[in-house]
C-alpha cells in the first residue's frame, strides 16, 4: 500500500498546480495507521504532552492497539472529541488568557486532520499569509514588509476583536465545504469545533472560536482569515492605478540643469570658470536631493498578515484610508461575522511609528547621501530615503519586560540593575542559563532593528542583575563574584559534563545580532517527510519489551516521560531511559502496569 504521506504529497502538488481544484474524499486518510506514528513523533516531544485533558489520557501508553481503536471509533461514527480542561496562563500585561487542554488522543486526531488539511490549503493560502505556516515566522513577515513597503504614505493597523475567539463556526464550515466536498470529514470538523470545554469541572459549550490548544486551531484560524486576504487582495486590484510618469517633473527638471553643467564643465578650460561651475553645480545638485525622485500620483494597496494581525500601506490621501478602512469593516462584520475594532484600528502617517509585531515601523523621509556600494569613490545616493525603518521600542518593550521581572528599578531618573529574589534558589548555572535563555530571546527577536545598538544598555542591565542575583545567592558583592569565576575573556561558570569540563558564559549582543537562526520554530509540511515508517512504529512492530526483552506479550505500549532530566535513575527503567536518553521506551503490558505501580506506591 502507498504510504500516506506520498498521497499527501500528491494532494499538495495538484492543490499548487490547481488552485481551483475541489478535493474528494479525503477521510480515508484518517483510517491509516501510519499518520498516528508521524503525529506521535511530532507531539510527544511537546512539553504539554505529559499534561492531563479531562481524563489521564497522555503520550504515556500509545501503542498500535490505541491507534486500531481510534481508527475503529472513527470508522464508525462513534469517535467523539472530549471537552478541552480549560485552565489560565498570565499574558504580558497581567490579564489571564484562557486555555484548553485537550486529551491526546484529540491532540493526535487533530494533528493528523492537520496534515490532511494542510495538504490542501497551503498552495492556497496567501503569499502575504506568515502566521502558523511552515517556514513562514515574525521574522518572514518584517522583511517582507521591510522589502515590498517602501515609499509607503499611510499605514493601517488592523486589529480584529477576539479574532480566535469569534470564528463563526457555520462560516468556516461553509469556507471549509467549498474546497473539501466530503461530509463526513466536515462532520469530523463540527464535532472538533463543538467539543466544549471543562472550567471547574462544570461543561461548557462552544458557539464559537477555533479549539483553545487545539493542534488544528491555526489551520482553521488561517483558513478563515484567508478571505480576509482574498478580499484585500481584490481591493487592491480596483484601487491601485500607475503613475502619470515615473519620475516627478520637478527632479527631471534640475537633474536637466546638472546635465547641462556637466557638459559646461568638461568643455571649459578656464581653471577659476570651472571651479565656479563645479559650485554651481554641487548647489543645483543639493537642491535636487530634497525633491522627490518618483511621480507621486500613482495609488496603492500593500498587505501583510500574520495570524490575525495585519498592516496595509497606501499611497493615496487619507480620505482614501478612510474609504479603504470602511470597506474593511463591512466586509469583516458582514461576511466573516467578526467586529474591527475603531480604537485600535489606526490610520497613521509613514513619518510616525506605527507598531507592527512588537516593533515600531516608519519610511524614512531622508536627504542623507552615502555610496551606492561599499567603495567611497562609488557614486552618492539617497539610500534610506523612502525605505522601511523597524525600530525597537524600548519603554514599551524592553523596559516593560526588565520591571515585570523586577531586573531593575528607577534610581535618580535611571534604571539600575538590581537581584532577582525568586532566582536566588537556583543553581549558579541555571541562574546565568535564565538570565541567557531571556537575554537572547529578545536580541534574536530585534535583530532585525536599526537602533539594535540600543540593546547595549539592555546588555549591562541583564549582566548586572545576573551578578547581583548571585552576590545576592552569596551574600557578597559584585567584585568577589566576578573574582570567583574569572576567565581569561570575563567571567563564566564553570561545569561538569560528561566529555569534560566547561565554561558558561553571559550571552552577548554582538553573537545575537550575527545569529541567522532566529526565525520561529514552524512544524514543516507532511509533504516533506520523505519517509513513510517512523521509529515509533518500527520499535512497537518488533514486539519486544525494551525492559524486560519478552516477545510474546498480547499487547505492547509505549512509556512517556515528560523530562529525561527528572529521573532519578533508582528504577531499571529509568536507568534504562536515561542511558538512551529517550523519553520514550516500549514495553509490554506488564512490564508498563509495573512501572505506573510502583509509582502509585511511591505517591
Amino acid at each position: 500500500m502507498q504510504p500516506t504521506i506520498t498521497i499527501l504529497e500528491k494532494i499538495n502538488y495538484n492543490s499548487n498546480k490547481n488552485k481551483n481544484e475541489v478535493f474528494t474524499r479525503l477521510y480515508r486518510y484518517l483510517l491509516r495507521t501510519d499518520l498516528y506514528y508521524v503525529a506521535y513523533k511530532k507531539l510527544y516531544k511537546n512539553s504539554g504532552a505529559a499534561t492531563k485533558g479531562v481524563n489521564d489520557d497522555t503520550a504515556d501508553g500509545f501503542s498500535e492497539s490505541k491507534v486500531n481503536k481510534i481508527i475503529q471509533s472513527l470508522a464508525d461514527g462513534t469517535y467523539s472529541p472530549k471537552p478541552a480542561r480549560r485552565t489560565y496562563i498570565q499574558k504580558a500585561n497581567g490579564k489571564m488568557r484562557p486555555l484548553g487542554i485537550p486529551t491526546f488522543t484529540d491532540k493526535l486526531v487533530q494533528e493528523v486532520l492537520r496534515m490532511i488539511l494542510q495538504a490542501v490549503y497551503e498552495p492556497i493560502f496567501s503569499v502575504y499569509s506568515h502566521g502558523f505556516r511552515p517556514n513562514k515566522s515574525c521574522h518572514t513577515t518584517l522583511k517582507d514588509l521591510k522589502n515590498r513597503f517602501n515609499g509607503t504614505k499611510w499605514f493601517i493597523e488592523g486589529d480584529i476583536k477576539g479574532c480566535f475567539d469569534n470564528i463563526n463556526h457555520k462560516k468556516l464550515v461553509e469556507i471549509i465545504s467549498a474546497k473539501i466536498k466530503d461530509a463526513k470529514l466536515i462532520q469530523l470538523i463540527w464535532k472538533i469545533l463543538k467539543a466544549g470545554y471543562l472550567e471547574d469541572w462544570k461543561y461548557n459549550k462552544t458557539h464559537s472560536g477555533t479549539p483553545q490548544g487545539g493542534i488544528i486551531s491555526p489551520i482553521l484560524a488561517n483558513i478563515y482569515l484567508n478571505e480576509l486576504d482574498k478580499k484585500v487582495v481584490e481591493m487592491s486590484v480596483e484601487f491601485n492605478k500607475p503613475s502619470e510618469r515615473k519620475i516627478a517633473a520637478d527632479y527631471l527638471k534640475e537633474r536637466y540643469q546638472l546635465t547641462l553643467l556637466k557638459r559646461e564643465i568638461d568643455l571649459t578650460d578656464n581653471a577659476e570658470k570651472k571651479q565656479e561651475l563645479l559650485k554651481k553645480w554641487r548647489t543645483v545638485r543639493a537642491k535636487m536631493m530634497t525633491l522627490p525622485f518618483k511621480c507621486e500620483t500613482d495609488k496603492q494597496i500593500k498587505y501583510i498578515r500574520y495570524a490575525d494581525d495585519f498592516l496595509i500601506g497606501v499611497n493615496s490621501d487619507k480620505a482614501e484610508c478612510e474609504l479603504i478602512k470602511s470597506k474593511l469593516k463591512t466586509f469583516i462584520c458582514e461576511t466573516l461575522k467578526m467586529e474591527l475594532s475603531e480604537e485600535k484600528t489606526l490610520i497613521t502617517h509613514s513619518n510616525e511609528y506605527a507598531r507592527f509585531l512588537g516593533y515600531d515601523i516608519k519610511v524614512r523621509r531622508s536627504s542623507q547621501l552615502k555610496p551606492s556600494n561599499k567603495s567611497c569613490n562609488s557614486h552618492t545616493k539617497r539610500t534610506l530615503h523612502n525605505m522601511v525603518e523597524l525600530s525597537i521600542p524600548f519603554k514599551d518593550k524592553i523596559e516593560r519586560f526588565l520591571f515585570n521581572n523586577k531586573a531593575v528599578k528607577v534610581r535618580n531618573g535611571e534604571l539600575f540593575p538590581i537581584h532577582r529574589s525568586r532566582l536566588i534558589g537556583l543553581t549558579d548555572h541555571e541562574i546565568v542559563t535564565a538570565y541567557n535563555a531571556e537575554f537572547r530571546g529578545i536580541c534574536n527577536y530585534y535583530n532585525l532593528a536599526s537602533n539594535y545598538a540600543k540593546l547595549h544598555f539592555f546588555e549591562y542591565l541583564m549582566e548586572y542583575s545576573c551578578l547581583k542575583t548571585l552576590a545576592g545567592k552569596y551574600r557578597s558583592s559584585i567584585d568577589k563574584i566576578k573574582t570567583k569565576y574569572r576567565s581569561h575573556d570575563g567571567w563564566c561558570i564553570p561545569y561538569e559534563t560528561k566529555s569534560g569540563k566547561k565554561n558558561l558564559y553571559f550571552a552577548r549582543l554582538a553573537d545575537c545580532k550575527n545569529n541567522t537562526n532566529v526565525s520561529d520554530t514552524i512544524t514543516k509540511t507532511p509533504t516533506m517527510l520523505k519517509t513513510s515508517n517512523t521509529n515509533f512504529e518500527e520499535r512497537l512492530k518488533a514486539r519486544v519489551c525494551e525492559l524486560c526483552k519478552c516477545d510474546d506479550s498480547e499487547h505492547y505500549e509505549i512509556h512517556h516521560v515528560n523530562k529525561v532530566k527528572n529521573l532519578k535513575g533508582k528504577e531499571p527503567w529509568e536507568r534504562s531511559m536515561i542511558a538512551k536518553r529517550r523519553k520514550t521506551m516500549v514495553v509490554c503490558h506488564e512490564c508498563h502496569k509495573r512501572i505506573h505501580g510502583k509509582k502509585n506506591k511511591e505517591l
